[in-house]
């Protein structure tokens, strides 16, 4: 047990940068983090050891992610006034250059942010993606196309124009 205690100690600043990109929010992102190792916690008998610890993890925060995006949407909730939060000014070009990117994850869709995520951020291949989000490698490789070039249009200003021809 101390040892599976001190893996899953060492994936936690992977687990909270990819929930901080899901919800873009730190405190929900903690929130989703703490969920995600207590329902590991106590779903610990059905991990295989000798697998892999680090797509288990993922695929549960996703599921729990996916469970209260789903409850959020189905019970009405009033968000908190985000303007109480003392407002702090970015000190160099890296916090603003942070911020955009931050910004432009956000106008991606979930599917396609959730795929970027883990194909460019944590380096996961397209296949432990596909098993993490249970969905096939075609729909990865789909999802994470979309969303690079969503993330082109977004950030660099570009137009949507696709390379293909119209044929006659």
């Amino acid at each position: 047990m101390n040892e599976f205690s001190a893996r899953v100690h060492e994936l936690i600043p992977r687990l909270r940068r990819y929930a901080r990109a899901l919800t873009g929010e730190r405190s929900a992102a903690d929130d989703l983090v703490q969920d995600t190792l207590e329902r590991a916690w106590n779903k610990l008998h059905l991990w295989r050891d000798g697998s892999d610890l680090r797509a288990w993890l993922f695929t549960i925060m996703h599921n729990v992610h996916v469970n209260q995006v789903r409850s959020r949407m189905a019970a009405a909730t009033v968000p908190l006034d985000e303007a109480a939060e003392a407002p702090v000014r970015p000190t160099q070009t890296d916090m603003l250059e942070v911020r955009d990117i931050d910004a432009a994850l956000q106008q991606l869709s979930l599917e396609q942010r959730q795929v970027l995520l883990l194909v460019a951020v944590e380096r996961m291949s397209y296949e432990e993606t596909a098993r993490t989000l249970g969905i096939p490698i075609g729909t990865v490789m789909s999802r994470l196309a979309r969303g690079r070039d969503r993330l082109r249009v977004v950030l660099g200003g570009e137009s949507a124009v696709s390379g293909l021809k119209v044929v006659k």
